[in-house]
């Protein structure tokens, strides 16, 4: 039997699939407005883009906005070449978070299945991107997390995970880059105010995250 092979769409197709997939595993109701704050484009814009993948048979609708099963082939297919060329733009080329995150958008549309597995087997198979997001198709293992805002004052935690939502942010992997707040830092709160934000002690640092932040930063608690 011939292997199934997902087909080729339109990078816009790719872009939109791939915002769905990402917004409803950081829980965040798939709506238009949601869509268009995360691809930074008129609402009218994904009005007419999704009546378009619904056609393709990629989205279906029923008060929010759901991938159809070949949608979610394409947008497991663009997340995870995101992720992978993510790592490796970390890991082996030195570039900063926000450089790779920013790259690995233009690379996830032109790597080809052979360079993907390519770079997979040379990094030896990594199950998450550098901010601690799975990448699809690893052997990733769902750990027991909860929010960096949960965690007790004095209590120790390890940062596991840095959501997509965050990565769209302006500034904040710069920000969480600097402070040293990355998966596997293992950090101690040391202050929560009332407007909610939380002050951690992490490597060399004493930073304050705001509620935004640490509200949706999820680590394992000590």
């Amino acid at each position: 039997m011939a292997e199934y092979r997902t087909p080729e769409y339109h990078p816009a197709f790719e872009e939109y699939c791939e915002a769905v997939f990402e917004l409803r595993e950081d829980d965040v109701d798939v709506i238009q407005a949601r869509i268009a704050d995360r691809l930074g484009v008129s609402r009218p814009a994904v009005s007419e883009m999704i009546r378009r993948l619904e056609h393709e048979g990629l989205v279906e609708i029923d008060g929010q906005i759901r991938l159809t099963s070949a949608g979610s082939r394409l947008a497991e297919r663009v997340v995870r070449r995101h992720r992978l060329a993510e790592r490796f733009l970390t890991d082996i080329l030195g570039l900063s978070w926000a450089e790779a995150h920013k790259e690995a958008g233009r690379w996830e549309h032109v790597i080809s299945e052979n360079v993907e597995e390519a770079i997979a087997r040379y990094l030896g198979a990594p199950t998450t991107c550098p901010h601690g997001n799975p990448i699809p198709g690893a052997d990733y293992v769902v750990p027991d997390t909860v929010t960096l805002s949960d965690v007790e004052v004095g209590d120790p935690f390890t940062v596991a995970r840095i959501p997509e939502e965050l990565e769209f942010a302006p500034g904040m992997l710069e920000f969480l880059e600097e402070a040293e707040v990355l998966p596997g830092k293992v950090g101690r709160i040391t202050a929560s105010s009332p407007d909610g934000t939380t002050t951690v002690e992490i490597g060399d640092h004493h930073v304050g995250i705001g509620a935004f932040a640490s509200t949706r930063i999820l680590v394992l608690a000590e």
